[in-house]
Order: structure tokens, then C-alpha cells, then sequence
């Protein structure tokens, strides 16, 4: 099953707790770092586009691609609100396209974990040296196989609230390192009637090592810059569970 439709409409309430704007700071921060202050800057996985939309309030030139059609009708309805000149486009990030290069590229909340193949995942990273201006740069996150394995494991998560509710079954393979989560959504339709209707979802992700990770930038061609603990400036740890990534093109 097509994983964020119907959880698209819903995606942004039950991301509330994620720290957008700091992490849009970092971001910032560390695109100026490798000199990035402005220019044509790429979201993989941008989803509602609400980190494309904190990054064009920046000042960055911000495209967005996404395989979802749900969550980027939500992220055109937020351009029309802010009026921001956002181009947005409807593409796997195993195959995206673009007209040009551009300065840098971006990708936050685990999008890469969805890449399930590391051929696939290989790929990706190529498209992203071929997509980059000589010497841009590549940032990214990962959730990691501890992150998996001790914190989501095999559990059952759930969260209530007024307007939609979701139960997060999730299933972790060892064997695999493929982490499954179904969930089951029910979101209010008629207020008045007090009426939920359920929603179905099955999503994957994959476990990846950081020397994985490594490896495959390299393999892709792009130069492996730096590893840090989500969104900080320390190294990674064996018990992080998200690891931000910094690559640069290098020798197209």
C-alpha cells in the first residue's frame, strides 16, 4: 500500500513535536559553513513542505520533491499562504530529475531510510552528485539500527487527538534491518456527527550503518564531509538515533 495518503492531511499534527525551526537553523548554519548563503537549494522527501518553506524564509531559491501527491497538495496550499516562489515536484528520489544543478541539497526525517535497496540508495546519492554544483553540498539524516532495535522495536504506539487518532504497530527485523510499521488512522469527517473514518498504511524503512551510509556516498562519487549527532556539532555516539550527514560533489 502507497505509504502517505491518507496520513498526508494528518502528516503535520502528528509531527508536531519535530523541531523544524532549530533543525532549519542548523541547516542554515552549516550551508553557510561550506559557503551556501544562497541560490537554487533542493528538498528530497519534502513532504508538506514545511522545512522548504522555513528555508525559503531564508532566502534560498527552494525546490521540493516528493513521491507523494498528498502531501505535496498540502505543500502547495502552505506556498499560496506564505507566497513564497516554491517549485515543487511530483518525483521518486530514486529517479528524480531536474533542469539544472543546484547549490545544495537537503533531506531531513529519515527520508533516506525509505530507500530500502542500497543499489537504490547508491543511486540516489549519484543523482545527487550529478544534481550538484561543482563543490555543492549534501545534507541528510538517518535514523539508525539502535534507534530501531532499542527505542521503536517491536511495540505498539498510540496517540489520540480531538480531530484524528493513529495506532503505530511497529516491527523490527534484525536479520533484515528492515523496520515495518502499520498504521491504522482514524480521522474525523463530520463534526457535527462526531464521524472517523479509518485509514490503512504499511510503511518500510531500512536500517543503514553509518560506514554503510559512507561507503555508498563514496561509491557514488561524492566526497564524505562529516558525521554528527542529529543536528549538533558532536560525533556520533552508539546510542544516537538519528546521525546528520554532510557530503560535497566531488570530480563529476
Amino acid at each position: 500500500m502507497e505509504a502517505y495518503t491518507s496520513f498526508a492531511e494528518v502528516y503535520d499534527t502528528f509531527m508536531d513535536n519535530v523541531p523544524y525551526e532549530e533543525w532549519a537553523d542548523y541547516l542554515e548554519d552549516r550551508l553557510k559553513e561550506y559557503g551556501v548563503r544562497d541560490g537554487l537549494v533542493l528538498e528530497l522527501g519534502c513532504g508538506t513542505g514545511s522545512m522548504t518553506e522555513l528555508l525559503a524564509e531564508k532566502g534560498y531559491d527552494m525546490i521540493g520533491v516528493d513521491n507523494s501527491e498528498d502531501m505535496l497538495e498540502i505543500a502547495m496550499e502552505k506556498r499560496i499562504e506564505s507566497g513564497h516562489d516554491i517549485l515543487y515536484l511530483l518525483q521518486n528520489m530514486q529517479e528524480f530529475e531536474l533542469y539544472g544543478t543546484v547549490r545544495a541539497i537537503v533531506s531531513v526525517c529519515d527520508c533516506v531510510n525509505y530507500v530500502t535497496d542500497k543499489n537504490e540508495l547508491q543511486e540516489v546519492f549519484s543523482l545527487v552528485n550529478n544534481y550538484l554544483d561543482p563543490q555543492g553540498i549534501f545534507i541528510f539524516d538517518f535514523n539508525t539500527e539502535y534507534k530501531y532495535r532499542e527505542i521503536l522495536g517491536n511495540q505498539v504506539i498510540a496517540e489520540d487527538r480531538d480531530e484524528c487518532s493513529f495506532i503505530w504497530e511497529n516491527y523490527y527485523n534484525r536479520t533484515s534491518m528492515i523496520n515495518e510499521y502499520e498504521l491504522t488512522l482514524f480521522v474525523r469527517e463530520d463534526e457535527e456527527e462526531d464521524l472517523y473514518r479509518k485509514y490503512q498504511e504499511s510503511h518500510f524503512q531500512k536500517a543503514y550503518t553509518l560506514r554503510e551510509i559512507r561507503g555508498l556516498i563514496e561509491k557514488a562519487g561524492l566526497k564524505f564531509v562529516a558525521a554528527y549527532d542529529a543536528y549538533t556539532k558532536k560525533a556520533p555516539m552508539h546510542t544516537s538515533e538519528r546521525i546528520t550527514v554532510i557530503a560535497r560533489e566531488h570530480g563529476k
